[in-house]
């Protein structure tokens, strides 16, 4: 079983801690909305206690004992100070303001922090004393309001307290120490924190024999539900003093240890981080992976239509004419955007999820940037320089073919012959003429196809990725916070 005093006695550096903390905060500000508003304030309040109570510096140890009404808080208040100082209810058994008993010299800053009122303070030490009370020397022993009181201020003290304590020490009644309210409202949210934690199962005196131990027996279950496993059970009574000496024991091993306000700092910025872990992704997608999106934006603007046609072109005359591009479909437009937001933000929070489809454009303008885009891209002419020139010269060898086959015929028979070279010209040259032509045409739509796309993808990255640059940035900027 474990307490507080089984802590690692590494402390953690305080001022490494507070600027994680700070980062968190700012991050938090940064974000706004994308954070739910009500635990980005609880978070806030959380860090700014824990800056607060760093400020105050590591020298004191803050032990609160905290419990329903009726556990006997303040009971065990007065038997572990060893001062009739707590008030004890007869008739109405509930703790109504904090009180503090201080070992060591005064501490009236920190409890000016914890807002535990002057009347409500004394300090324990005096020379009456000797050195009984050394042990506990530097200990802020607090009696806190009933948790589950009517009163709405006694919870909301509570709850500002409990993440500036070093030790809890909770107390529980016999009879309700499966209070549904108790384990869902707090002991189920302090799983990082269940090395600083102590469960005492008050009022023994009055429990039969045997029963302590079952009911000991099923706290720990309960506790082990809670994420709570290991935490130190055991019981106590003002009344006869079961457990009293045992309990300073404990306490006096935990003021021992210098660093257990920065390690209960530490687990403080723990657990905020723990809270806060839902609200963002595991990681931020990346905002430039629009190859698909361009690839169908073109398709959707006739971009391959017309790199067939011209491909078509170079076959030769009468292979149809060269199409034209065309504005996108806005309905497809649409499609095309909303595929993209939806891969962007699959890993995402619901909140960063909204916030990426808010930043980017809409389809109608899209649409818009799309045509223009495509339209700045002129379509290449139908024909290659090379092949008519290479058609041309094929031309002038036949007429010289056809020139000697006609002195042939005259009776000149070194005509005949002759008229055998340009025809194989002519030929070559025709042949090398079409294959000039469809490489030219090939390379025309090739480079036609290039710059299109390319044009596109400056309106995927001026319309889709640029716009949630700044909220994937913000993300990431919470995420390390958390993650410190």
């Amino acid at each position: 079983m474990s307490v507080a005093a089984d802590v690692d006695s590494t402390a953690p550096d305080a001022a490494e801690l507070a600027e994680r903390a700070d980062a968190v905060v700012v991050a938090l500000d940064r974000a706004g909305d994308m954070v739910d508003p009500d635990l980005a304030d609880r978070a806030r309040r959380d860090l700014d206690a824990v800056a607060a109570r760093l400020e105050r510096g590591g020298d004191r140890t803050v032990v609160a004992l905290v419990g329903g009404t009726g556990s006997g808080k303040s009971s065990l208040f007065n038997a572990i100070s060893g001062l009739r100082f707590a008030d004890v209810g007869a008739l109405r058994p509930t703790t109504e303001v904090a009180a503090a008993c201080v070992w060591g010299e005064e501490a009236d800053k920190l409890l000016d922090f914890l807002e535990v009122s002057p009347e409500r303070r004394i300090q324990r030490e005096s020379l009456l004393d000797g050195d009984t009370e050394r042990p506990l020397h530097g200990m802020v022993l607090l009696d806190l309001p009933d948790h589950d009181s009517i009163a709405r201020h006694h919870a909301h003290l509570v709850d500002r307290l409990l993440p500036v304590v070093d030790l809890l020490v909770w107390v529980v009644d016999p009879q309700k120490y499966a209070d549904e309210a108790l384990h869902e409202r707090y002991l189920r949210g302090l799983a990082g924190r269940k090395e600083a934690m102590l469960v005492l199962v008050n009022q023994a005196d009055t429990l039969p024999d045997g029963a302590i131990e079952k009911i000991m027996t099923d706290i720990t279950d309960l506790l082990a539900e809670d994420g709570l496993d290991g935490v130190r059970v055991m019981p106590t009574s003002a009344v006869d003093g079961t457990g009293i000496a045992e309990v300073r024991e404990i306490l006096a091993d935990v003021v021992a240890r210098p660093s257990v306000t920065l390690t209960t700092a530490q687990a403080e910025v723990d657990a905020v981080a723990r809270r806060l872990a839902p609200a963002v992704g595991p990681e931020e997608p990346d905002p430039d992976d629009v190859d698909a999106e361009v690839e169908e934006l073109a398709r959707s603007a006739g971009v391959e239509s017309v790199t067939a046609s011209l491909r078509m072109a170079g076959q030769g005359p009468g292979r149809g004419a060269v199409a034209r591009p065309e504005p996108p479909a806005e309905s497809t437009v649409a499609a095309v955007r909303d595929g993209w937001v939806a891969k962007v933000s699959q890993e995402l929070p619901d909140r960063w999820a909204r916030a990426v489809d808010d930043a980017v454009t809409g389809p109608g303008r899209i649409q818009g940037a799309v045509a223009e885009a495509v339209g700045s891209v002129p379509v290449p002419l139908t024909g290659s320089g090379r092949a008519v020139r290479f058609a041309a010269a094929a031309a002038v060898l036949a007429v010289l073919t056809v020139v000697y086959v006609v002195l042939g015929l005259t009776g000149l028979d070194v005509a005949v012959a002759a008229a055998a070279v340009p025809a194989l010209g002519a030929v070559a040259l025709l042949v090398l003429a079409g294959r000039v032509r469809r490489g030219d045409a090939a390379r025309a739509a090739q480079t036609y196809r290039s710059e299109v796309v390319a044009a596109i993808r400056d309106v995927a990255r001026r319309t889709l990725a640029d716009p949630v640059r700044p909220v994937l940035d913000t993300h990431r900027a919470v995420r390390e916070a958390l993650t410190g």
